[in-house]
């Protein structure tokens, strides 16, 4: 058995510390005593420590699986670091040369090195395996261990080779890591490695020192993200985005601001990567825009905002990456902005993939959803994911409860909702408990005889998002739990079966006010605070125009644009630029005629135009927009232009919007000859000039049934890039 004044004597020599944290020196102890073991530890609790001390006290190399090549590097420089001995900590991976690859494998056959990091892909190279048998090894030690699970958030399909590569090389005990992982994936783990009988290990999820909110997406998100970096000068801070795209142009427009930022995605080459992390971890810069690839053992203590520019795909990513704030036990505002469309496209991406990839991603999806839409404690949804109960029901530190909402009497729902799963025989997921009682008539139901049953509508009166809203909450308390294991079936926890016999009080938050519908590309707060009389003026100078140029009003300036105009009084072509749907081309055409009513309209009143952030955005000579417009001349299939600018079709319908509204002519009729007859472009035409504004959805509702949506935006644009001039 482990000596516990040996681990701490070698705790100080090597580490310097006097004490362990948590359960540091059991899991070292059990280590060094030959057990299996796995740890879930939340991100700053000191995981690589429980591998780290016991492979520098054992004979041997340790084998530690790692994911990412920069976290190697940076794990490996810091163990040299602390012992001082450039060859007691190396990695083998793509990235090194044959002359480093020798070295290495030198430093291992000669005991100087006890710390080995590969790879899984590495590891599953023969010349690999074959090496490894000639060593003596310590133990392997898996990190980030979610990756083996198809529920795990970050999953790697070659995780799950590791158990027969270490039987093949040299079984060992195995220490298993990871920051994040729920009820489900930790059994994935276990059972995939074969340590079903290891030692566990499970610290508490609650890091009270950060603050959760979530906020609603509109087209204002990066001025949002601007006002709030420049309101914290100086902190770092982390914005996720999903898209590669996304990131470099995100990072481009907080470089015009005034930002030090710098973007990291895995698209980048390795040296850029590793040097745009370095300059955050240095802080020559404060923000690291980047995708998930960025942030797996980055040892910042002092991140002080997390910022999700995008929906995180699920919950448990969500938590890993906003485990990277506050890491010292401070300040670490965690803030994820939320819309529907985002949600949209992940659920596309889920496409490509089999049916029972698909529905695992779609049940991940919807757990976000719900902790994005839900008035409830943040902490406390988050805690339940991973099956930790949190006594009170306030944290006191998430928007949810510093913004507390009105709790309403829910125990006769409730009932009914239990009663629903018991007789639906516990096999449906919350949507269908959903559409069973609030009556909607679905295939299934109607073949099974489900109709007949006599709770069927019995909550015909209770809006979805209420009800969806009562479910979680009884999921939070005890009531019902969602079975992982079968794409988040409801079923009733014994707590349930007692309430269905006795039943009683159970209050609800109702849903948050988020609207998860709301049209992130529509400014839905643009007439609020609008100047009416101005509204009404620039509305006289939009119409002269328009009779002026013999075309539609709203092909001059949309009704947004004109209502944000009488927000924020803009009195030079620049300002007017910035305004989602002018750019530089309208701006230049128009903006005179309307800037000299604005500039004679704040000055005949005394107004002072509001000091708001202005924007500064990435001009309409950004790299992808030239490169769009230019294939277009070319006449290169939209399709094509898409997937070499790694956009889908309706990104690339959106960029293209964009340019047509701001006054861009394009001339797409080559592609829409190829894809529409002359009679059916002329029957949208016809449509589209019939009405009196701009509306998409009632033309999409029109001619729904005879066009697919992408064939109608497609004539929309010939139709408005007609009148540009």
């Amino acid at each position: 058995m482990a000596d516990e004044k040996e681990i701490l004597q070698a705790l100080r020599e090597h580490f310097g510390f006097d004490g362990f944290k948590g359960n540091q020196q059991d899991i070292i102890s059990d280590l060094l005593d030959g057990r299996d073991v796995f740890v879930l530890m939340p991100t700053g609790g000191g995981k690589s420590l429980c591998y780290q001390l016991p492979a520098l006290m054992s004979e041997g190399t340790a084998i530690v699986i790692s994911p990412l090549i920069a976290l190697m590097k940076n794990q490996v420089d810091a163990i040299r670091a602390h012992c001082g001995c450039e060859g007691v900590a190396h990695f083998l991976n793509s990235s090194l040369g044959k002359g480093a690859v020798h070295k290495v494998k030198e430093d291992v056959r000669s005991g100087v090195t006890k710390l080995l990091y590969v790879a899984p892909e590495s590891l599953s190279k023969l010349s690999t395996v074959d090496f490894l048998r000639s060593v003596k090894i310590s133990f392997y030690a898996i990190d980030e261990a979610h990756c083996i699970s198809e529920w795990g958030h970050d999953f790697r399909p070659e995780y799950r080779k590791i158990r027969q590569l270490v039987d093949a090389i040299s079984p060992r005990p195995v220490i298993a890591l990871t920051a994040t992982a729920t009820p489900k994936v930790q059994h994935d783990i276990q059972k995939n490695l074969g340590i079903t009988g290891a030692r566990v290990y499970k610290s508490s999820f609650n890091r009270p020192n950060l603050y959760y909110e979530v906020r609603q997406k509109t087209q204002h998100v990066d001025r949002d993200v601007i006002r709030y970096i420049k309101s914290n000068p100086g902190k770092s801070g982390i914005i996720y985005c999903l898209s590669r795209r996304r990131v470099e142009e995100l990072t481009k427009i907080l470089q015009l601001n005034g930002i030090r930022a710098k973007a990291y995605h895995a698209g980048m080459d390795a040296a850029t990567r590793a040097a745009n992390q370095d300059d955050f971890l240095t802080e020559k810069v404060d923000v690291i825009v980047a995708t998930i690839a960025f942030g797996m053992g980055i040892d910042k203590p002092d991140v002080r905002y997390v910022i999700h520019y995008d929906v995180p795909k699920s919950l448990e990513g969500y938590y890993q990456e906003t485990g990277r704030g506050g890491r010292d036990g401070g300040e670490g505002a965690c803030i994820a902005f939320y819309s529907s469309k985002d949600l949209q496209k992940l659920d596309k991406l889920l496409q490509g993939k089999t049916p029972a990839e698909q529905e695992i991603g779609r049940q991940l999806l919807l757990e976000t959803a719900r902790y994005a839409e839900s008035a409830v404690c943040r902490r406390k949804i988050l805690l339940s994911y991973f099956g930790e109960q949190m006594a009170a029901d306030h944290c006191g530190n998430c928007d949810n409860c510093r913004n507390p909402k009105t709790r309403i009497e829910a125990g006769e729902s409730l009932l009914k909702v239990l009663k629903a799963c018991e007789m639906l025989g516990e096999r449906y997921k919350s949507e269908y408990i959903v559409a069973f009682l609030t009556g909607s008539h679905t295939d299934e139901g109607h073949r099974l005889g489900h109709d007949a049953l006599p709770l069927f509508g019995a909550l015909h009166d209770v809006e979805d998002r209420l009800l969806n809203t009562l479910i979680q909450q009884a999921v939070i308390a005890g009531y019902l739990t969602n079975d992982m294991e079968n794409y988040g079936i409801l079923k009733l926890t014994p707590m349930g079966r007692h309430f269905i016999a006795g039943p009683e009080s159970f209050m609800i938050v109702g849903p948050a006010e988020i609207d998860p519908e709301a049209d992130s590309d529509e400014d839905t707060h643009a007439p609020e605070g609008a100047d009416s009389g101005l509204l009404e003026m620039l509305s006289d100078v939009r119409r002269h125009i328009a009779e002026r140029l013999n075309v539609p009003p709203y092909v001059v300036l949309r009704d947004q644009v004109l209502e944000a105009m009488a927000k924020i009084y803009p009195t030079d072509t620049e300002d007017l630029a910035n305004i989602n749907g002018v750019g530089q081309a309208k701006a230049k055409r128009f903006g005179p005629e309307f800037i000299e009513v604005i500039a004679d309209y704040v000055q005949r009143n005394d107004i002072e135009p509001p000091s708001d952030i202005k924007v500064r955005t990435v001009g309409d000579t950004g790299k992808t927009r030239v490169y769009i417009i230019q294939g277009i001349d070319r006449k290169i299939n939209l399709e094509e232009i898409a997937d070499s600018k790694g956009l889908e079709f309706d990104e690339l319908l959106a960029e293209l919007e964009n340019l047509v509204l701001e006054g861009t002519r394009l001339n797409i009729d080559y592609y829409l000859d190829d894809i529409l007859e002359e009679d059916c472009q002329q029957e949208i035409l016809d449509y589209l000039r019939s009405l009196e504004e701009d509306d998409l959805e009632s033309a999409i509702q029109e001619l729904g049934s005879e066009y697919t949506e992408e064939e109608i935006r497609l004539m929309r644009l010939k139709f408005l890039s007609s009148w540009s001039r």
